[in-house]
């Protein structure tokens, strides 16, 4: 199935772009040596590939996910086989001491790739989940940059999120605060990251989802009026590549879509999907009607499917790449544009969000609005609105 029809796009973005600079990107990477931090997802499995396919002299691959491990190294044992460098794979948490004693005993790279996230909305259902984004996303991104400043790694490189650009939910959020994080480190390493579009399908996701209910023959649930970008995987990993070997400091690559041609709805893929698999969608007014309805219509070719506007906590009608206020390259690249910043960050304030942090942690005790308070501090015009729906109690 041709991921590029479902998202209505008939070719790849980036290829222009790493066609102009392959032959430069072959001699960077085969002469350099790259630690991948959650290597194993989605977009980690896409930026690993586009390392390992060129011959990197060392490649690192840690994730928390063995099971993806597994099948990394599986999938690229079948498809490009074996490269001349040292190239491992490690099931090692961020945050853990394990992680640490590897770091300390190693640590020798000159790019490090950050692809480790807490990346769903629903992740700010609950104040303990929200907690572990805020560790996942900003305090183990500090620790790796840390880390790497202290080993000499010559660039760190990780992955912000089209949310982070006047977020209206805690994971944009949480994105937006590393940003900040980023400024001030990049005092002390050359530091690029990239603003994402969606990754069709990837692990987790709705459309990922589409796969599933289809496999368990259950019905299609989609908002019918939240309207989003997306990449296909390899583009997500050809976007971090791209950032992280060419990005300036403080830069933040994304890519140049078009508002009137690439913005899609998922109702809209969800029936592209469907009749890619050779099924009509049939559209249900309740959760009930499509449950039990699903027998039936599947055997008539028909699938019950049930679109809906949305009405929980965090989503944006669209997405956007930046803001007003940030300055633009447009020139650089044919369809990469990229974030110019100078390192402005209020060191008072990035103080305030730590001591408070580790404060809630040390204490074991915090509240989901004393965090969101502390988001509303931390960003000007913070755009969270709660409505005390989450996707957890939809189907």
């Amino acid at each position: 199935m041709s991921y590029l029809n479902l998202i209505d796009r008939q070719e790849k973005i980036f290829t222009r772009d790493i066609e102009n600079n392959n032959s430069n990107l072959l001699d960077v990477v085969s002469k350099s040596r790259f630690l991948v931090l959650g290597g194993a997802g989605t977009i980690g499995q896409a930026v690993t590939k586009e390392i390992f396919k060129r011959n990197p002299l060392k490649l690192h691959v840690v994730d928390i996910s063995e099971n993806n491990l597994v099948e990394l190294v599986r999938d690229l044992r079948s498809s490009i086989g074996y490269i001349d460098g040292d190239f491992k794979t490690f099931v090692l948490d961020i945050a853990s001491i394990e992680y640490d004693a590897f770091i300390e005993q190693d640590g020798q790279y000159d790019y490090v790739l950050n692809l480790s996230a807490l990346k769903h909305v629903r992740s700010e259902k609950d104040p303990f989940t929200l907690m572990r984004m805020i560790e996942v996303n900003i305090l183990n991104t500090i620790k790796t940059i840390d880390q790497s400043i202290e080993k000499g790694v010559k660039k760190y490189f990780c992955v912000s999120t089209d949310k982070a650009a006047n977020p209206v939910n805690m994971m944009g959020g949480s994105k937006r605060i590393m940003e900040m994080f980023l400024m001030k480190k990049s005092k002390d390493i050359t530091i690029s990251t990239a603003r994402f579009a969606n990754v069709a399908f990837s692990d987790g996701s709705l459309l990922h989802g589409f796969e599933q209910r289809i496999n368990k023959k259950q019905p299609i649930a989609a908002p019918s009026d939240v309207r989003r970008y997306f990449l296909v995987p390899e583009e997500s990993g050809e976007l971090c590549l791209m950032s992280c070997i060419y990005g300036e400091n403080r830069d933040i690559y994304f890519p140049k879509l078009d508002q009137d041609l690439h913005l899609i709805t998922f109702s809209e893929i969800a029936e592209r999907f469907l009749k890619e698999k050779g099924y009509e969608p049939y559209l249900c007014s309740t959760e009930e009607e499509a449950r039990e309805k699903v027998e039936t219509l599947i055997k008539t070719k028909e699938w019950p499917c049930l679109f809906a506007k949305s009405n929980t906590t965090g989503e944006k009608d669209f997405e956007e790449f930046y803001t007003e206020y940030e300055t633009l390259d447009l020139e650089k690249h044919l369809n990469l544009g990229i974030v110019k910043n100078e390192p402005n960050f209020d060191d008072g304030k990035l103080t305030f969000f730590l001591e408070t942090i580790n404060s809630y942690r040390k204490n074991r005790k915090w509240s989901k609005a004393e965090i969101v308070d502390l988001f509303h501090t931390m960003i000007p015009n913070f755009g969270h609105k709660e409505t005390f729906k989450y996707l957890d109690s939809k189907m």
